[in-house]
């Protein structure tokens, strides 16, 4: 009977040892899971400021661009300007007339008389 309450203390020992390297080993997974989260969250935390500093470099490359666009293009001499300027006041004089014959309302605006003439000259033009 002494054996076997010897036996039975020993067994009562390597079961609180066997308790105790298990609570350890738990407190350590607790400690590694926290860790872990800390990084994950630092990690984001750096993938987050890394996206904002991308974004305003973005921003920034595009302020920039349309900056040397503006300094590429130079300004016309004042006489293409003066060009363009007859240019557009003649177009916007001759839109009624074009609109009004392409809406089929009045004859060819140029100075040609009757549509024959017209397709006469298209088609000499393009021989």
């Amino acid at each position: 009977m002494t054996s076997l309450f010897a036996q039975e203390i020993r067994l009562t020992k390597r079961h609180e040892e066997i308790v105790s390297q298990r609570l350890m080993l738990l407190q350590q997974m607790e400690n590694k899971f926290i860790d872990e989260n800390k990084g994950n969250a630092s990690q984001m935390q750096a993938a987050e400021t890394a996206f904002k500093r991308n974004l305003s470099l973005l921003m920034d490359l595009e302020a920039a661009e349309k900056s040397l666009q503006t300094r590429i293009r130079p300004i016309p001499p004042p006489e293409v300007v003066s060009l363009e300027t007859l240019y557009w006041a003649s177009v916007e004089e001759y839109i009624p007339k074009w609109e009004q014959f392409l809406l089929g309302r009045a004859p060819y605006p140029i100075g040609v008389e009757n549509e024959n003439e017209v397709e006469n000259t298209v088609q000499n033009e393009a021989q």
